[in-house]
C-alpha cells in the first residue's frame, strides 16, 4: 500500500496528538503550513509550524489538505462533520500494512502499527502506536485503537468505540458503537451494551462486589482478567462511560 502522498498540510488541533501526527507527515516527505487549535495561542510554533488560528477559520485554507489531530473521538468527529474538507491519511513508514487493507480519509496510523489483510478502516480513525489489527476485520469511523491494543481476526468495532491501552480483542467479537473498553480490558464475549464497561482501578474507592458479579453474569460489564470475581471489591471500579467521561489511555 502507498503510505502517502506528497501534500501540504493544515492539522485541525495543536495538542500532544497533533505533534504525532505532524511528525508522521514529516517523515512521509509531507510539508505542514500549520495548526489551528481553538486553546493554543496564535503562532506558537510546533515542529517548525505555527499555530495560524482558531479551527473555525479552516475555511480559508482550502487549498490545503487536512488532518484532525485529536485524541477525544467525540469532538474529532464534531469536528469532520462540521467541516467539509479535503482530509488525508497519515500512516507511519514503520507501520505494516497488509493487501487489500482499506484506510479511510482522515485516518491515522502510527509507528509501530499492523493491519493485516483485508481489513477496512473507517474515516478518522487513531490506530495508536504499536497496535495490532489482524485479518478481515471491520474499524468503523472514529475508533481509537489505543497504543499495544491488539485486536484478533474477523472482529467489527462500531463507530466512535474506544479500545484502551493494552486492551485484547478475542477473534470474532463484535464491539457497539461508543463503547469504551478499559486499558489492560481483555474481551472475550460480545459486547453489545452500548459503552458501559469495568475499569480495572488500582484505587482506594470501594465499588459493591454484587452489583459487579450481577452486570459480568448479564454481559453488561467486560472485566479485566487481573479483577477476578472474587477479587477484593476495593480493586474493583465500575462506572457507566457518559457524556462526562474520560477515557481510559
Amino acid at each position: 500500500m502507498n503510505k502517502g502522498i506528497e501534500r501540504n498540510y493544515i492539522i485541525l488541533g495543536a495538542g500532544g496528538h497533533a505533534v504525532v501526527i505532524a511528525d508522521i507527515l514529516y517523515k512521509c516527505g509531507n510539508a505542514i503550513k500549520g495548526y489551528l487549535d481553538d486553546a493554543i495561542p496564535e503562532g506558537t510554533e510546533i515542529l517548525g509550524a505555527k499555530v495560524l488560528g482558531k479551527i473555525s477559520d479552516c475555511n480559508r485554507y482550502r487549498e490545503y489538505s487536512f488532518i484532525i489531530g485529536i485524541g477525544d473521538n467525540k469532538t474529532r468527529k464534531h469536528v469532520a462533520e462540521a467541516y467539509s474538507l479535503e482530509y488525508g491519511t497519515a500512516i507511519h513508514p514503520s507501520a505494516t500494512i497488509g493487501q487489500q487493507v482499506e484506510i479511510g480519509s482522515g485516518t491515522v496510523v502510527m509507528a509501530g502499527c499492523v493491519i493485516n489483510p483485508r481489513t477496512v478502516m473507517g474515516r478518522h480513525c487513531i490506530v495508536n502506536t504499536a497496535a495490532s489489527i489482524d485479518h478481515d476485520n471491520v474499524i468503523s469511523d472514529y475508533v481509537h485503537v489505543s497504543p499495544g491494543a491488539a485486536i484478533g481476526g474477523t472482529v467489527t468495532i462500531g463507530a466512535g468505540a474506544h479500545v484502551g491501552l493494552g486492551a485484547s480483542i478475542k477473534n470474532n467479537i463484535r464491539i457497539c458503537d461508543e463503547a469504551v473498553i478499559g486499558a489492560g480490558a481483555v474481551v472475550v464475549k460480545t459486547l453489545s451494551f452500548r459503552a458501559l464497561v469495568l475499569e480495572y482501578q488500582r484505587r482506594k474507592s470501594t465499588a459493591n462486589l454484587n452489583e459487579f458479579r450481577s452486570k459480568v453474569e448479564q454481559g453488561q460489564v467486560l472485566h479485566d482478567q487481573s479483577c477476578k470475581l472474587t477479587a477484593n471489591p476495593a480493586q474493583c471500579g465500575i462506572r457507566e462511560a457518559d457524556e462526562k467521561s474520560t477515557y481510559p489511555y
